[in-house]
């Protein structure tokens, strides 16, 4: 029997509004140290800072090896060759570029984003997509078209801080469902589904990490897809299926969507922060038509139109650059060093911690011994130079132990030698507390805290 990945169902305890919707509004007093506090909508109450930001100023130093932050390799990029694609750019479509465009994006671009889909064995045609500032604004804009306050969102355990951020500042209640070395598990979501039922609770989708997940490093196994196809299907809910990572598989396999094979009950959200360059902040959804419609409405509220002009440099890069090449560079340099992680894990750490296999993507979920809380030993481990996320930022509700002794390790941008070293530092700091357990007994007391929302070097 295969082990759960640490996870845990997170079920609402009443069927109304969230606590805090209910509140009432808060007075201010001479102590307040924010003179606005009275003032804010009662949804900022699910907006809350990452404890662990203020560590992560610490963290950048140059003296620390960070195994935190899911930032690409963007030394792998032909800058010469892109500076001067990018100064032709400017020399010949300036004046288109540099101007307001459409809420759905440019019709080059979408026709571009319809290529790239295209290797994932999605037909799809440009009017569908809905080229968005990054796919954290895509997230952001389908919580905002289907939850109200109290509303179900289902989302896998562990899942992506962003999207728990992003939900939690909907003030929808996310269940989470436990996952294994296969991804998700179909019978646990269909268990969940009936339990919700009971409860006349009816989630408004499901939100997926399917291929090489962020921050389980695992991939949902072909055969699964088809059965969550199925029990969404049975139950009536909408899948979100977010893939930015799925070109990247290290033996160069690309896994069939789940998009491809239901277009009318599956909203896809894709970008090139991870195949291209995350500065350029452009990522899109495809979605079925009438909720492509919302989804414009949304975006022409938010921002009026995503950037025309990095939208003009990715077109351009896709038109005239070797992007499935730099791809396949992309790849080979992950690939080295996800094998240098997963050989120091082997090599350094005490007995006692497990962890997953990643065939792609950019992170290892680490499971420390037992008695070990991954939070409480973070600020430890910065004095010993060394940096991951803690999993209690994976989970909705993490006051019940959910992710205290898991880790999220980030491979992709350290160079191998520096992956070496921080994970022998990283061994250190795991022995020490273990030797300190064994003296005192487990002296950690389990943080009580929510979804955070994540800055840019720990998301």
């Amino acid at each position: 029997m295969r082990q759960s990945l640490h996870c845990q169902g997170t079920f609402p305890r009443s069927k109304g509004v969230p606590m805090a919707s209910r509140a009432t509004p808060h007075q201010p007093t001479q102590r307040d140290l924010d003179r606005h506090l009275h003032r804010y909508a009662r949804r900022t109450a699910g907006m809350t800072a990452s404890e662990i930001r203020a560590l992560f100023a610490v963290a950048s130093r140059p003296e620390v090896v960070s195994l935190a932050g899911g930032m690409p390799y963007l030394s792998a990029l032909p800058l010469d060759s892109l500076a001067d694609g990018l100064a032709q750019m400017v020399m010949t479509d300036g004046m288109t570029a540099l101007q307001y465009g459409s809420a759905q994006g440019t019709p080059e671009l979408r026709e571009r984003i319809c290529e790239v889909m295209a290797l994932e064995g999605i037909r799809a045609h440009p009017d569908d997509v809905t080229v968005t500032v990054g796919s954290q604004m895509a997230l952001d804009m389908v919580t905002r078209i289907f939850c109200d306050p109290g509303d179900v969102v289902l989302a896998e355990a562990p899942s992506y801080v962003g999207a728990l951020s992003t939900f939690a500042s909907y003030q929808a209640q996310v269940v989470q469902v436990p996952m294994d070395d296969e991804g998700v598990i179909p019978a646990e979501l269909d268990t969940t589904l009936r339990s919700l039922r009971a409860q006349g609770r009816t989630p408004k989708f499901f939100y997926t990490i399917p291929n090489f997940h962020n921050p389980a490093g695992v991939t949902l196994a072909v055969t699964r897809r088809a059965q969550l196809l199925q029990v969404c299907a049975e139950h009536r809910v909408l899948i979100v299926e977010d893939n930015p990572y799925g070109l990247l598989g290290f033996d160069g396999q690309i896994y069939p969507t789940m998009r491809s094979s239901d277009p009318d009950n599956v909203v896809y959200l894709g970008s090139f922060s991870k195949t291209f360059a995350p500065g350029l902040r452009t990522g899109w959804a495809l979605a079925p038509h009438a909720v492509r419609e919302k989804l414009v409405l949304a975006a022409e509220s938010a921002t009026l139109c995503p950037p025309t002009f990095t939208q003009f440099v990715v077109s351009r890069y896709l038109a005239q650059q070797d992007w499935k090449g730099q791809i396949k560079s992309y790849r080979e340099a992950y690939r080295e060093r996800r094998d240098a992680m997963l050989a120091a894990l082997a090599q350094h750490l005490p007995p006692g911690c497990r962890w997953t296999h990643p065939a792609g993507g950019f992170y290892v979920w680490l499971t420390v011994p037992e008695g070990l809380d991954t939070k409480a030993m973070l600020p430890r481990a910065i004095t010993h130079r060394v940096a991951y996320i803690p999993g209690t930022a994976f989970y909705a509700e993490s006051g019940g132990g959910a992710g205290d002794r898991l880790m999220r390790l980030s491979f992709c941008y350290p160079t191998p030698e520096r992956i070496t070293e921080g994970v022998r530092r990283l061994a250190a700091v795991l022995e020490r507390e273990l030797e300190l357990r064994r003296t005192f007994g487990n002296v950690h007391p389990r943080p009580v805290s929510g979804p955070q929302s994540p800055a840019p070097d720990t998301a």
